[in-house]
């Protein structure tokens, strides 16, 4: 079925449709083009969501960047980048592959309908054209008719009248006569023109006016087929962004499956671990004892031997206390590295062996004592902090880390300036094999500043290297201080310890002093924040896991255990947050070494 047919007498009905359809043709494009823009202005939204919560500092800068959770968001909003992108991607196919070609197939489109109508106008007019003659030539024959029948009356009356002469009865039959030869010839006229109509007629019922309609069918359906092709184009442009933004959705879900508590637990520890042994215990002042009281078995005194006696929990322990008082003098402090106590204090009592009161003795030396750890102002931070280049300011754990990386640095740049060297050398040589290659001489500027460079970064090296193990040295001595103070195991067996007293029932004063070691002059040379509180004990347990020696380490202060690189250790107790890990040896004995030294796999 075909519109020349069916439809051959609907020339204003098909006309209005093609116009119906290509309005809808524009309608469609104009719809695309304002859902590109709204597709651009989401993207950009999005873009400017990110832009406005990605982190302003560098990676390497920002500290946070080192926490799984951060990582993740940051992640996500890359991802939600990406997303933003295909967004874009999908306004830039609807507006190439929909809008422009649409827009250009509809402007062909009107051009390819307007030549049709015009053309079956065209025929229209000729056809009414052809009616019109028609029209006329049959008024014509039928005006000669009539006056042919007029004028053969007259003169058949004129024949008949006896008045009449006979010239007159002539020219009534000539005129008679000629009016109905003009009427002969426009009957002829008339049905010659008639018969043209009638064949120009049906040629543009049956022939003409049908092939318009078939190629007004044809565009239409054309039109059709191209609309419904961009309504296709429609669904594809986001299907074709679909596996993207799956990835992109998958990839949120895997930023959201990378979060890790407990790694970034780890991390804050080690990024703010300041290396400090914790305060010791206060001791109690008493200072309502006079100063010359006699000594009793209740109170701290003398000893009748004159040493001074130390009430406590039988060992001397360090005093470490984080607030200072700036506006007290104070003795001199001990070094970080356990100097020695002078033997008398400045601006004090005198020394165990002036025979003054063993309160006020043990009072300066807790005094003394205090100092050495850091007040809350320095763990905390200052905003008046000057920067050394030697990172002294900072904690040591942090200036340790610090002094490595700066030394992985340097010693990368040292390992590129020795390349450059080498690479150097071998152009000067090849300059020299051939000379038209180059002058080996414009090379020794270049070769002189690596070696200057090399010189001073092998400088900066050793400068680096003498302060990290400077550093380490601090750590590890704040580490064999934590480790004096380390909590003893829940369950110690039934025996006493090596180094302690008998363990009857008497509890007697002499027992208690037979443990206690008396403060000498030896004893004020050594660092009396080092000790244990107990010699280490073995326990029976199980390993919870195995670890490997990454480094060597030497095991030299109390508590510690000595193991090679590449050996195999049982573990037997997690790191509790002080950078230290308790280990077995399959040798037998156990201690704690660094937990960086390890490579762990828990059971």
């Amino acid at each position: 079925m075909d519109w020349g047919t069916e439809l051959w007498d609907q020339f204003e009905v098909l006309e209005r449709h093609t116009q119906w359809g290509l309005d809808l043709l524009d309608r469609y494009v104009k719809f695309v083009k304002e859902r590109t823009e709204v597709e651009q202005a989401y993207a950009k939204q999005l873009r400017s969501l990110v832009k406005k919560y990605l982190p302003k500092r560098p990676a390497k800068d920002d500290p946070e960047s080192k926490f799984s959770q951060q990582q993740s968001f940051v992640q996500i909003l890359q991802e939600v980048n990406d997303f933003a992108g295909q967004r874009e991607l999908v306004a830039e196919n609807l507006s190439v592959h929909v809008c422009l070609e649409l827009a250009k197939y509809s402007q062909e489109m009107k051009q390819e309908r307007k030549m049709h109508f015009q053309e079956g106008r065209r025929a229209q007019q000729q056809l009414e054209s052809g009616f019109k003659q028609l029209e006329n030539s049959k008024r014509k024959f039928e005006r000669d008719c009539r006056e042919a029948e007029k004028a053969a009356q007259t003169a058949e009356r004129l024949d008949q009248d006896i008045n009449a002469t006979k010239a007159d009865v002539e020219k009534a039959k000539q005129q008679a006569h000629l009016r109905s030869h003009m009427a002969e010839e426009s009957k002829n006229e008339y049905a010659a023109q008639l018969q043209r109509f009638n064949r120009d007629q049906s040629h543009f019922y049956f022939s003409q006016m049908p092939q318009i309609f078939d190629k007004l069918q044809d565009m239409d359906e054309r039109r059709a087929t191209h609309l419904g092709a961009g309504y296709g184009l429609l669904s594809e442009a986001e299907l074709q962004v679909v596996p993207i933004i799956a990835k992109c959705l998958e990839g949120m879900k895997v930023a959201a499956d990378a979060v890790d508590a407990k790694n970034d637990s780890q991390v804050l520890i080690e990024l703010h671990k300041s290396g400090f042994a914790r305060p010791g215990d206060v001791e109690f002042e008493d200072f309502s004892q006079p100063m010359n009281r006699a000594p009793s078995d209740s109170s701290l005194g003398t000893p009748s031997d004159g040493r001074p006696e130390l009430r406590g929990s039988g060992r001397s322990r360090a005093k470490r206390w984080p607030f200072g008082k700036k506006n007290k003098p104070r003795p001199p402090l001990l070094s970080p590295m356990g100097g020695p106590l002078p033997s008398a204090l400045p601006n004090g009592p005198p020394s165990p062996r002036s025979g003054l009161d063993p309160l006020a003795i043990l009072s300066e030396i807790s005094k003394s004592v205090k100092p050495r750890l850091a007040s809350f102002r320095s763990l905390r931070g200052s905003r008046g902090t000057v920067v050394t280049e030697d990172f002294s300011h900072l904690p040591p754990e942090q200036q340790r880390k610090r002094l490595q990386q700066q030394l992985e640095e340097r010693n990368r740049e040292l390992q590129k300036e020795v390349d450059q060297r080498e690479a150097l050398k071998k152009m000067k040589d090849v300059y020299e094999k051939t000379p038209q290659m180059g002058d080996p001489a414009s090379l020794e500027p270049r070769i002189t500043e690596t070696l200057n460079n090399i010189e001073r970064l092998k400088l900066e090296v050793q400068k680096y290297e003498a302060w990290l193990a400077e550093a380490e040295s601090r750590v590890l001595s704040n580490r064999g201080d934590s480790l004096g103070r380390h909590t003893r195991p829940p369950d110690p067996p039934a025996s006493a310890p090596p180094d302690s007293s008998s363990s009857n029932n008497s509890g007697s004063q002499d027992n208690k002093e037979s443990s206690e070691e008396p403060l000498s002059e030896e004893g004020q040379d050594a660092p009396i924040y080092t000790e244990f509180d107990e010699d280490f004990e073995e326990e029976l347990v199980s390993p919870i896991g195995h670890c490997v020696a990454i480094y060597h380490f030497e095991g030299s202060s109390e508590g510690t255990i000595s193991m090679a690189e590449g050996e195999d250790l049982s573990l037997m107790e997690e790191d509790k947050g002080d950078g230290w890990t308790r280990v077995r040896r399959k040798q037998g004995g156990e201690g704690y070494v660094p937990t960086s030294y390890l490579r762990v796999t828990l059971n």
